[in-house]
């Protein structure tokens, strides 16, 4: 199975304010714009779907976030930074209001993007959960909840820590901690070379940028979840042990009309296992005129 292709285009676009934000795209100039906010550590290189794209006619669009990639720091960014970049970016490259998908670390900033309207409807993939949630506090591995503490309590200080990291590291982190079916995707040699590549392409600019999006994800969001009024669909595998404790329950019941889907058999890795059926439903909940 293909489970991932290089970019068909690739390039900046200029922010008002003069930053730039890096993006990749996959299938045609003419299809359906479909936003992906990629996973931690990750830049727009690494998309998903590549081979179905062109038969969904969706035009599948990959951001860097601030510090990441391509697009230029930003410190001290929030979640309102960043859907004000996508505001800006779907006016500049003329996508109305388009649908997005949010993998991983990149679920919450999807979900702001939702809450503030400016996408027409979301797919959350594995995503983080807002483990700060006082209810998973008995849930999360001890490493964990004393990460999450400190990224509520010193986000400074949080940011510190998550500013060590390498791509090296997040690699043997996510290989170490992955279920066998997740392995069996992410050591595909062409998998494999897109991943790593997403990486040391992430960390071009140093570990800031991670470093932020990680203390965003770790602490209390301060999204209006309940405020969403366009369609989710959350996505999880049944053997993910890495993105929610709950595998998706508590924050598909936060949302208005949100829709869980438990795959069976799958990981963490159920962007790549299920891209068709992910995008095909995400098609099927354009609400846009």
């Amino acid at each position: 199975m293909t489970y991932v292709i290089d970019p068909v285009r690739i390039g900046t676009e200029q922010l008002p304010g003069g930053r730039r934000l890096g993006w990749a795209e996959w299938g045609p100039v003419d299809g359906v714009p479909v936003l992906l906010s990629p996973g931690a550590a990750t830049s727009r290189h690494l998309g998903f779907g590549g081979d179905v794209v062109d038969g969904l006619g969706v035009r599948l669009i990959s951001l860097d976030r601030p510090g990441l990639g391509a697009s230029s720091p930003l410190p001290g960014r929030t979640f309102g930074d960043f859907v004000d970049d996508i505001r800006a970016f779907a006016a500049l490259r003329d996508l109305g209001r388009p649908l997005m998908v949010g993998n991983s670390q990149g679920a919450p900033f999807a979900l702001a993007c939702a809450a503030a309207g400016v996408v027409g409807a979301l797919a959350v993939v594995s995503g983080a959960d807002e483990v700060a949630e006082p209810c998973f506090a008995d849930a999360l591995p001890e490493e964990l909840r004393r990460l999450v503490a400190l990224a509520v309590a010193d986000p400074a200080a949080a940011e510190q820590v998550f500013a060590g990291f390498t791509p090296q590291g997040m690699w043997e982190m996510v290989m170490s901690g992955s279920p066998e079916c997740d392995l069996a995707v992410y050591r595909q040699p062409a998998f494999a070379a897109a991943y790593r590549h997403a990486l040391d392409e992430a960390f071009a600019q140093g570990a800031a940028g991670y470093a932020r999006d990680t203390v965003l994800a770790m602490g209390r969001w301060g999204i209006g979840l309940s405020d969403i009024a366009v369609p989710v669909d959350l996505w999880y595998g049944e053997k993910d042990t890495g993105h929610s404790p709950d595998l998706g329950v508590g924050l598909t019941s936060r949302i208005p009309g949100a829709v869980r889907h438990l795959v069976p058999d799958a990981g963490g890795a159920v962007l790549w296992t299920h891209a068709e059926q992910i995008l095909s439903t995400l098609l099927g909940r354009d609400t846009t005129p």
